[in-house]
């Protein structure tokens, strides 16, 4: 794939990222000799290619930083509340969702080619992390690494291919799942419940069963902090009608401002609100309690691990214990974040270099090890606030990362009071425009077969959330197969039988192909002649040789043809140079049909 740098544009709503051509990426495959191969691959084209900020960076304007100051502290504001609430859907302590917050911006800012994305933790890979991991920040850590491992050497080795074998019912199922788990999950804390079992099952079961241990603060709290989000996220969405006076504007602007940093608002007064009750010695709400204070240390994450009771865990048995979340965690952070960038890359007029926001993607993992974070994607909702509010460049990531930081080395004391209830609020909001009921109608009406994967997925993410994705990417695997066994060949009678293929002839579809031949042509009485219309086929094989040159023995016997008509010209030398005896190919189907008649009337 070439690789695109980016530019200003001229229009107001995308001015800042265009796709420009900035070298050409040279295959490993394509021979290049000597010095010119080392001047290529040492050029500054080849370096902006691979940092991407090199394009951008040159052309930065002062009225670029004033837009991405807003967007950073905006993003800012809403990424530190949902980074401790992301961190107990992880079940970790809270100071490790803002510890996985930071990195992605310096990162993504060097190597990432879309504007718009934020990286950090989300709701979907907090869940998959507490599958794998249990709530063990240690392992966390670890698997973080191991993950931006993969994910960069999928972008090295130019892997990104893999991910389109992950459908989007499949995809749909796992995050309607995810969504309804992660909000249940989050239920307890609304109603203040202590020791409710994690697997959703026997969450649901106990969550029920101790509802009259709720706590009638929490429960108070959480249900007005969550209809302030509502009612937020509702005036956002549907905002009143603009006079165009200077008072309606600056309404309207004041109104999106608040909405927009709601997340931040409500965890702030509710965080006051807790604060002042225990200053009067009332315990009202359950609250987050003790967090570690100051920035995390930049060390090596551990590849050992030490149980309750002295024992060490090694390197491997980590690995072993985490099975294939090694596989499910990677693939869906990359399939997450590159869906994310393609689609604000489409909205906002510019291009992305899918392998290049691997690369990102891993490079951030990899390095947000060393500062004790667990494995992070790109996040769509703020995501959506950046690009609303006008940033120009990935630069605002920075403004974000740094508001992280301030957090983590000032704040801290503060995160202490913080309910539960609320961040429980912040999370359900978060997480429930995900369930999209509305995609089971469409699936319905369009293709009936894709609800197959779509409810695989979704019941089995509800036992493990790794036994979902896998079981739902076999069905999905299972349909592909089965539709290239069995290709549609459309038959019509013209004096000689007309088989039209519908796709491409490959070894699992030879043997349908062959069946349909032998039962409407050569095995019944008289037999009869068969035109093979290729005009479809783009592929071929050896299975698919060594079974026309038997049918064409089987016809030659019964004294019928067998041609072949409309072949490209990549199928038609294969065909030539396999040597078949008796092959008899013409341009159309009409020709082939006037030489079958010629050839009887001769013979009769």
């Amino acid at each position: 794939m070439p690789r695109g740098g980016l530019q200003r544009g001229q229009d107001k709503e995308s001015f800042c990222f265009k796709e420009i051509p900035t070298g050409t990426f040279f295959r490993m495959d394509r021979p290049l000799q000597g010095r010119e191969s080392f001047r290529r691959c040492c050029s500054y084209s080849t370096l902006k290619s691979w940092l991407p900020v090199l394009s951008w960076l040159p052309e930065y304007k002062l009225r670029y930083l004033q837009m991405d100051l807003l967007a950073g502290i905006t993003v800012g504001l809403t990424t530190v509340p949902q980074a401790l609430a992301y961190a107990e859907v992880a079940g970790l302590p809270v100071q490790y969702g803002l510890y996985s917050a930071f990195m992605g911006g310096f990162i993504y800012t060097l190597l990432g080619t879309s504007k718009d994305v934020t990286l950090g933790p989300t709701a979907i890979m907090s869940l998959l992390c507490f599958s794998v991991v249990g709530g063990q920040p240690h392992r966390a850590v670890l698997l973080s690494l191991l993950c931006g491992v993969i994910q960069a050497a999928m972008a090295l080795l130019r892997l990104g291919f893999l991910l389109d074998f992950i459908s989007y019912p499949v995809i749909k199922g796992f995050t309607c799942a995810a969504a309804v788990t992660i909000g249940f999950g989050q239920v307890k804390n609304i109603l203040g419940i202590q020791d409710v079992p994690h697997q959703f099952f026997l969450e649901v079961y106990f969550t029920f069963h101790n509802i009259p241990e709720a706590r009638v603060g929490d429960v108070v709290l959480g249900l007005v902090c969550l209809a302030l989000l509502i009612g937020l996220m509702f005036m956002k969405s549907h905002p009143g009608t603009d006079d165009g006076s200077v008072y309606s504007r600056f309404a309207s602007k004041l109104v999106w401002a608040v909405a927009t940093m709601r997340n931040a608002l409500v965890v702030v007064a509710a965080t006051l609100m807790a604060y002042s009750w225990d200053a009067y010695g009332h315990q009202v709400f359950t609250i987050t309690g003790h967090t570690t204070q100051g920035l995390p240390p930049f060390s090596p994450p551990p590849t050992s691990d030490t149980t309750s009771n002295g024992t060490i865990v090694s390197f491997k048995e980590i690995v072993e214990d985490f099975g294939g979340g090694l596989a499910v965690i990677p693939l869906m952070g990359l399939l997450e974040s590159i869906a994310i960038a393609k689609a604000f890359a489409s909205q906002n007029n510019y291009r992305i270099d899918a392998n290049q926001e691997l690369l990102a993607i891993g490079v951030t993992n990899i390095m947000g090890s060393f500062v004790s974070a667990y494995p992070v994607t790109g996040s769509f909702g703020r995501t959506a606030v950046n690009s609303q509010t006008g940033v120009c460049t990935p630069a605002g990531g920075i403004i974000t990362s740094v508001i992280v930081l301030l957090s983590l080395a000032f704040l801290m004391p503060a995160f202490y009071y913080i309910p539960k209830a609320s961040l429980a609020a912040v999370i359900i909001c978060a997480v429930a425009p995900m369930v999209d009921y509305r995609v089971v109608i469409k699936m319905w009406r369009i293709h009936r077969l894709d609800l197959l994967p779509f409810v695989v997925t979704f019941l089995l993410s509800f036992w493990q959330v790794q036994y979902g994705i896998m079981g739902g990417i076999a069905v999905s695997g299972a349909l592909l197969l089965y539709t290239m066994a069995r290709p549609k060949i459309k038959v019509s009678d013209h004096g000689a039988l007309v088989m039209e293929l519908s796709s491409g002839l490959s070894f699992p579809a030879v043997e349908h192909l062959s069946h349909i031949i032998h039962t409407q042509a050569l095995q019944i009485f008289p037999p009869r002649s068969v035109v093979l219309d290729c005009h479809h086929v783009s592929i071929i094989d050896y299975t698919v040789i060594s079974e026309l040159r038997d049918l064409l023995r089987q016809f030659s016997l019964r004294n019928v043809k067998l041609m072949f008509s409309g072949l490209q010209l990549s199928i038609l030398k294969i065909l030539l140079e396999a040597d078949l005896q008796g092959f008899r190919y013409t341009n159309s189907v009409e020709e082939a049909l006037l030489q079958m008649e010629s050839v009887s009337l001769l013979s009769d």
